[in-house]
Protein backbone atom coordinates (compact mmCIF):
# COMPACT_ATOMS: atom_id res chain seq x y z
CA UNK A 1 0.00 0.00 0.00
CA UNK A 2 0.91 3.58 -1.32
CA UNK A 3 2.97 5.63 2.41
CA UNK A 4 2.80 9.07 2.65
CA UNK A 5 5.32 11.48 4.54
CA UNK A 6 3.97 13.41 7.88
CA UNK A 7 4.38 17.09 7.24
CA UNK A 8 8.13 17.50 7.54
CA UNK A 9 9.00 14.85 9.61
CA UNK A 10 10.09 11.19 8.72
CA UNK A 11 6.80 9.91 9.76
CA UNK A 12 5.32 7.86 7.17
CA UNK A 13 1.55 6.28 7.07
CA UNK A 14 -0.06 4.25 4.59
CA UNK A 15 -2.69 5.86 2.64
CA UNK A 16 -5.55 4.07 4.40
CA UNK A 17 -5.39 3.28 8.03
CA UNK A 18 -7.67 1.78 10.24
CA UNK A 19 -9.12 3.16 13.41
CA UNK A 20 -9.51 1.57 16.77
CA UNK A 21 -12.73 2.70 18.16
CA UNK A 22 -15.16 -0.07 17.06
CA UNK A 23 -13.11 -2.38 18.95
CA UNK A 24 -13.58 -0.64 21.74
CA UNK A 25 -16.94 -1.66 22.01
CA UNK A 26 -18.03 1.63 20.30
CA UNK A 27 -22.44 1.08 20.31
CA UNK A 28 -22.07 -2.21 20.50
CA UNK A 29 -19.69 -5.10 22.32
CA UNK A 30 -17.68 -7.41 20.26
CA UNK A 31 -15.20 -9.94 21.61
CA UNK A 32 -11.42 -10.35 22.25
CA UNK A 33 -11.22 -12.34 19.29
CA UNK A 34 -13.64 -10.41 17.07
CA UNK A 35 -11.59 -7.30 17.54
CA UNK A 36 -8.35 -9.50 17.02
CA UNK A 37 -9.66 -10.66 13.65
CA UNK A 38 -10.52 -7.60 12.21
CA UNK A 39 -6.99 -6.04 13.21
CA UNK A 40 -5.19 -9.11 11.36
CA UNK A 41 -7.83 -8.42 8.15
CA UNK A 42 -6.54 -5.09 8.39
CA UNK A 43 -2.86 -6.12 8.22
CA UNK A 44 -3.75 -8.79 5.98
CA UNK A 45 -4.77 -5.94 3.18
CA UNK A 46 -1.45 -3.82 3.95
CA UNK A 47 -2.91 -1.54 6.23
CA UNK A 48 0.47 -0.56 8.39
CA UNK A 49 -1.10 2.57 10.31
CA UNK A 50 -3.16 2.00 13.56
CA UNK A 51 -5.20 4.74 15.09
CA UNK A 52 -6.41 4.47 19.00
CA UNK A 53 -6.98 6.93 22.14
CA UNK A 54 -8.12 6.26 25.52
CA UNK A 55 -11.03 7.43 25.46
CA UNK A 56 -11.89 4.28 23.33
CA UNK A 57 -13.68 1.74 25.70
CA UNK A 58 -11.41 3.37 28.87
CA UNK A 59 -8.47 2.10 27.58
CA UNK A 60 -9.61 -1.02 26.16
CA UNK A 61 -9.08 -0.27 22.28
CA UNK A 62 -5.91 0.38 23.07
CA UNK A 63 -5.23 -2.85 25.16
CA UNK A 64 -6.39 -4.51 22.50
CA UNK A 65 -4.68 -3.25 19.65
CA UNK A 66 -1.36 -3.83 21.50
CA UNK A 67 -2.28 -7.51 22.26
CA UNK A 68 -1.97 -7.72 18.39
CA UNK A 69 0.79 -5.61 17.44
CA UNK A 70 3.14 -7.02 20.28
CA UNK A 71 3.59 -9.80 17.73
CA UNK A 72 4.95 -7.65 15.00
CA UNK A 73 8.20 -5.69 14.50
CA UNK A 74 8.06 -1.79 16.10
CA UNK A 75 9.72 -0.41 13.16
CA UNK A 76 6.54 -2.59 10.77
CA UNK A 77 4.02 0.07 11.28
CA UNK A 78 2.91 3.53 12.36
CA UNK A 79 0.85 4.40 15.70
CA UNK A 80 -0.82 7.42 16.98
CA UNK A 81 -2.78 7.12 20.02
CA UNK A 82 -4.12 10.66 22.07
CA UNK A 83 -4.06 12.53 24.78
CA UNK A 84 -5.98 15.14 26.93
CA UNK A 85 -7.60 12.50 29.05
CA UNK A 86 -6.10 10.66 31.57
CA UNK A 87 -7.29 7.18 32.80
CA UNK A 88 -6.95 5.90 36.47
CA UNK A 89 -8.28 2.94 37.78
CA UNK A 90 -11.91 2.93 38.43
CA UNK A 91 -15.39 1.44 38.75
CA UNK A 92 -16.88 -1.20 36.91
CA UNK A 93 -19.32 0.31 34.29
CA UNK A 94 -21.60 -1.03 31.59
CA UNK A 95 -21.41 1.68 29.32
CA UNK A 96 -19.23 4.84 29.69
CA UNK A 97 -19.44 7.60 26.45
CA UNK A 98 -21.52 5.35 23.97
CA UNK A 99 -18.57 2.30 24.62
CA UNK A 100 -20.06 -1.04 26.29
CA UNK A 101 -18.35 -2.80 28.86
CA UNK A 102 -15.17 -0.03 29.10
CA UNK A 103 -12.69 -1.21 31.67
CA UNK A 104 -12.78 0.02 34.34
CA UNK A 105 -11.18 2.87 34.85
CA UNK A 106 -12.07 7.11 35.30
CA UNK A 107 -11.11 9.24 33.17
CA UNK A 108 -10.65 13.30 34.12
CA UNK A 109 -9.49 15.74 31.04
CA UNK A 110 -6.14 17.71 31.56
CA UNK A 111 -4.16 19.20 28.82
CA UNK A 112 -1.41 20.30 30.29
CA UNK A 113 1.72 19.17 29.97
CA UNK A 114 1.61 16.78 33.01
CA UNK A 115 -1.18 15.39 32.01
CA UNK A 116 -0.72 15.11 28.34
CA UNK A 117 2.64 13.12 30.21
CA UNK A 118 0.87 11.37 32.32
CA UNK A 119 -1.89 10.28 29.46
CA UNK A 120 1.21 9.24 27.25
CA UNK A 121 2.85 6.89 29.80
CA UNK A 122 -0.34 4.87 30.60
CA UNK A 123 -1.01 4.55 26.86
CA UNK A 124 2.35 3.05 26.42
CA UNK A 125 1.40 0.59 29.43
CA UNK A 126 -1.62 -0.72 27.48
CA UNK A 127 -0.19 -0.59 23.69
CA UNK A 128 2.76 -2.62 24.97
CA UNK A 129 5.44 -0.17 23.50
CA UNK A 130 7.72 2.61 24.59
CA UNK A 131 7.66 5.13 21.92
CA UNK A 132 4.25 6.63 19.63
CA UNK A 133 4.63 7.93 16.26
CA UNK A 134 2.15 10.65 16.94
CA UNK A 135 0.14 11.80 19.61
CA UNK A 136 -3.05 13.82 18.81
CA UNK A 137 -4.14 15.99 21.16
CA UNK A 138 -7.77 14.66 21.14
CA UNK A 139 -11.01 16.58 21.46
CA UNK A 140 -9.57 19.74 22.34
CA UNK A 141 -11.65 22.82 21.49
CA UNK A 142 -15.88 24.48 22.02
CA UNK A 143 -17.25 21.44 19.80
CA UNK A 144 -16.55 18.81 22.94
CA UNK A 145 -16.37 21.12 25.93
CA UNK A 146 -18.61 24.82 25.40
CA UNK A 147 -17.56 27.52 27.99
CA UNK A 148 -14.93 24.80 29.34
CA UNK A 149 -13.04 24.87 26.34
CA UNK A 150 -11.11 28.30 27.83
CA UNK A 151 -9.38 26.88 30.46
CA UNK A 152 -8.43 23.68 29.03
CA UNK A 153 -6.98 25.59 25.97
CA UNK A 154 -5.20 27.83 28.58
CA UNK A 155 -3.69 24.86 29.91
CA UNK A 156 -2.60 23.40 27.05
CA UNK A 157 -1.12 26.58 25.60
CA UNK A 158 0.56 27.18 29.05
CA UNK A 159 2.31 24.05 29.27
CA UNK A 160 0.94 21.08 26.96
CA UNK A 161 2.47 22.05 23.28
CA UNK A 162 5.71 22.61 24.84
CA UNK A 163 5.34 19.73 26.52
CA UNK A 164 4.81 17.49 23.19
CA UNK A 165 7.69 19.48 21.81
CA UNK A 166 9.90 18.07 24.59
CA UNK A 167 8.05 14.56 23.66
CA UNK A 168 9.39 14.73 20.48
CA UNK A 169 12.61 15.99 20.82
CA UNK A 170 13.28 13.04 23.67
CA UNK A 171 11.73 10.57 21.00
CA UNK A 172 9.05 9.33 23.10
CA UNK A 173 6.34 10.79 20.05
CA UNK A 174 7.71 11.40 16.41
CA UNK A 175 5.42 13.98 15.41
CA UNK A 176 2.00 15.58 17.26
CA UNK A 177 -0.87 17.49 16.52
CA UNK A 178 -4.54 17.11 16.75
CA UNK A 179 -7.28 14.60 16.95
CA UNK A 180 -10.63 17.15 16.67
CA UNK A 181 -13.74 17.54 14.69
CA UNK A 182 -14.12 21.25 14.60
CA UNK A 183 -12.10 23.79 12.25
CA UNK A 184 -11.64 26.35 14.47
CA UNK A 185 -9.39 24.96 17.45
CA UNK A 186 -6.89 23.97 14.63
CA UNK A 187 -6.54 27.18 13.40
CA UNK A 188 -6.38 28.91 16.85
CA UNK A 189 -3.12 26.45 18.17
CA UNK A 190 -1.69 26.62 14.50
CA UNK A 191 -1.33 29.98 15.30
CA UNK A 192 0.39 29.18 18.80
CA UNK A 193 2.84 27.14 17.04
CA UNK A 194 3.21 24.49 14.28
CA UNK A 195 1.24 21.25 13.97
CA UNK A 196 2.96 17.93 12.26
CA UNK A 197 -0.24 16.76 11.27
CA UNK A 198 -4.50 16.99 12.32
CA UNK A 199 -6.71 14.19 12.46
CA UNK A 200 -9.84 16.40 11.39
CA UNK A 201 -13.54 14.66 11.75
CA UNK A 202 -15.93 15.49 9.37
CA UNK A 203 -14.57 19.10 8.15
CA UNK A 204 -13.23 17.49 4.94
CA UNK A 205 -15.68 15.42 3.35
CA UNK A 206 -17.64 14.98 -0.10
CA UNK A 207 -20.89 16.86 2.15
CA UNK A 208 -19.09 18.94 4.64
CA UNK A 209 -16.21 21.20 3.09
CA UNK A 210 -15.76 23.65 5.92
CA UNK A 211 -12.15 23.37 6.44
CA UNK A 212 -11.78 24.76 2.67
CA UNK A 213 -12.90 28.43 4.33
CA UNK A 214 -9.46 28.57 6.13
CA UNK A 215 -7.81 25.20 7.04
CA UNK A 216 -6.86 24.15 4.23
CA UNK A 217 -4.94 26.72 3.15
CA UNK A 218 -3.34 27.25 6.38
CA UNK A 219 -2.28 23.59 6.90
CA UNK A 220 -0.47 24.15 2.89
CA UNK A 221 1.74 27.24 3.72
CA UNK A 222 2.28 25.53 7.48
CA UNK A 223 3.14 21.87 5.98
CA UNK A 224 0.79 20.10 8.16
CA UNK A 225 -0.46 16.94 6.82
CA UNK A 226 -4.28 15.95 7.24
CA UNK A 227 -5.48 12.17 8.20
CA UNK A 228 -9.35 12.18 6.97
CA UNK A 229 -11.61 10.16 9.49
CA UNK A 230 -15.36 10.85 9.52
CA UNK A 231 -15.72 10.56 5.69
CA UNK A 232 -19.10 9.39 5.95
CA UNK A 233 -20.22 12.43 8.24
CA UNK A 234 -21.49 9.84 10.97
CA UNK A 235 -23.52 7.94 8.24
CA UNK A 236 -25.24 9.19 5.49
CA UNK A 237 -22.96 9.38 2.99
CA UNK A 238 -23.02 5.64 3.69
CA UNK A 239 -26.57 5.56 3.40
CA UNK A 240 -27.65 7.97 1.84
CA UNK A 241 -30.52 10.45 1.53
CA UNK A 242 -32.58 8.12 3.46
CA UNK A 243 -35.29 8.18 6.23
CA UNK A 244 -33.29 8.12 9.52
CA UNK A 245 -29.87 9.12 7.86
CA UNK A 246 -27.60 10.57 10.47
CA UNK A 247 -25.56 13.76 9.77
CA UNK A 248 -22.54 14.59 12.89
CA UNK A 249 -24.57 11.97 14.68
CA UNK A 250 -28.02 13.58 14.89
CA UNK A 251 -30.85 13.03 12.63
CA UNK A 252 -29.99 14.75 9.28
CA UNK A 253 -31.86 18.08 8.61
CA UNK A 254 -34.19 18.70 5.50
CA UNK A 255 -31.36 20.93 3.81
CA UNK A 256 -28.71 18.24 4.91
CA UNK A 257 -31.02 15.68 2.87
CA UNK A 258 -30.95 17.65 -0.50
CA UNK A 259 -28.06 18.15 -0.40
CA UNK A 260 -27.04 14.36 -0.22
CA UNK A 261 -29.43 13.71 -2.51
CA UNK A 262 -27.39 15.98 -5.33
CA UNK A 263 -24.27 14.57 -4.45
CA UNK A 264 -26.00 10.59 -4.67
CA UNK A 265 -27.12 11.83 -8.37
CA UNK A 266 -23.51 13.16 -9.71
CA UNK A 267 -22.11 9.81 -8.12
CA UNK A 268 -24.35 7.83 -9.82
CA UNK A 269 -23.90 9.80 -12.92
CA UNK A 270 -20.30 9.38 -12.80
CA UNK A 271 -21.05 5.48 -11.88
CA UNK A 272 -20.02 5.15 -8.54
CA UNK A 273 -22.12 4.79 -5.34
CA UNK A 274 -22.25 7.36 -2.99
CA UNK A 275 -20.32 6.12 -0.40
CA UNK A 276 -16.99 4.85 -3.02
CA UNK A 277 -17.53 8.91 -3.96
CA UNK A 278 -17.18 9.78 -0.41
CA UNK A 279 -13.90 7.54 0.53
CA UNK A 280 -12.35 8.31 -2.89
CA UNK A 281 -13.05 12.06 -2.39
CA UNK A 282 -10.90 11.73 0.74
CA UNK A 283 -8.28 9.63 -0.45
CA UNK A 284 -7.87 11.68 -3.91
CA UNK A 285 -7.10 15.41 -1.55
CA UNK A 286 -4.23 17.21 -2.09
CA UNK A 287 -3.80 17.33 2.06
CA UNK A 288 -4.48 13.55 2.35
CA UNK A 289 -1.74 11.99 4.00
CA UNK A 290 -4.08 9.07 5.17
CA UNK A 291 -7.69 8.07 5.23
CA UNK A 292 -9.35 6.64 8.35
CA UNK A 293 -11.46 3.70 7.83
CA UNK A 294 -12.89 1.75 11.54
CA UNK A 295 -15.31 -0.97 11.87
CA UNK A 296 -15.55 -4.22 14.12
CA UNK A 297 -16.47 -6.32 10.91
CA UNK A 298 -13.48 -7.52 8.58
CA UNK A 299 -16.56 -7.88 5.57
CA UNK A 300 -17.13 -3.76 6.20
CA UNK A 301 -13.44 -2.83 5.94
CA UNK A 302 -13.00 -5.33 3.05
CA UNK A 303 -15.78 -3.35 1.32
CA UNK A 304 -14.57 0.43 1.80
CA UNK A 305 -11.31 -0.81 0.84
CA UNK A 306 -12.41 -2.16 -2.53
CA UNK A 307 -14.15 0.87 -2.89
CA UNK A 308 -11.16 2.71 -2.09
CA UNK A 309 -9.12 0.98 -5.34
CA UNK A 310 -11.70 2.01 -7.31
CA UNK A 311 -10.43 3.81 -10.54
CA UNK A 312 -11.26 7.52 -10.56
CA UNK A 313 -13.55 8.77 -13.11
CA UNK A 314 -11.97 11.28 -15.79
CA UNK A 315 -14.78 14.07 -14.68
CA UNK A 316 -14.96 12.95 -10.58
CA UNK A 317 -12.57 15.77 -10.17
CA UNK A 318 -14.70 18.44 -12.13
CA UNK A 319 -18.06 16.62 -11.09
CA UNK A 320 -16.99 17.24 -7.29
CA UNK A 321 -14.77 20.36 -7.66
CA UNK A 322 -11.67 18.29 -6.17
Amino acid sequence: MKTNRIGKTDVTVTEVSFGCASIGNLYHAVSDAQAQDVIAAAWQEGIRYFDTAPHYGRGLSEQRLGNFLRHKLRDSYTLSTKVGRVLSPGHTMSEADGFIDPLPNDVRYDYSGDGIEASLETSLERLGTTMIDIAFVHDLGRYTHGARNDTHMEAFLDSGYERLVQLKEKGRIRAFGLGVNENEVCLEVMQHGPLDVILLAGRLTLLDRSAEEQLTQKSREAETSLVLGGVFNSGILATGAVEGATYDYAPASSEILAQVSGLQTTSEWLGLPLATSALLFAKHYDLTASVLIGTAKASTLQRNLSALKTSLPGAFATAFNL
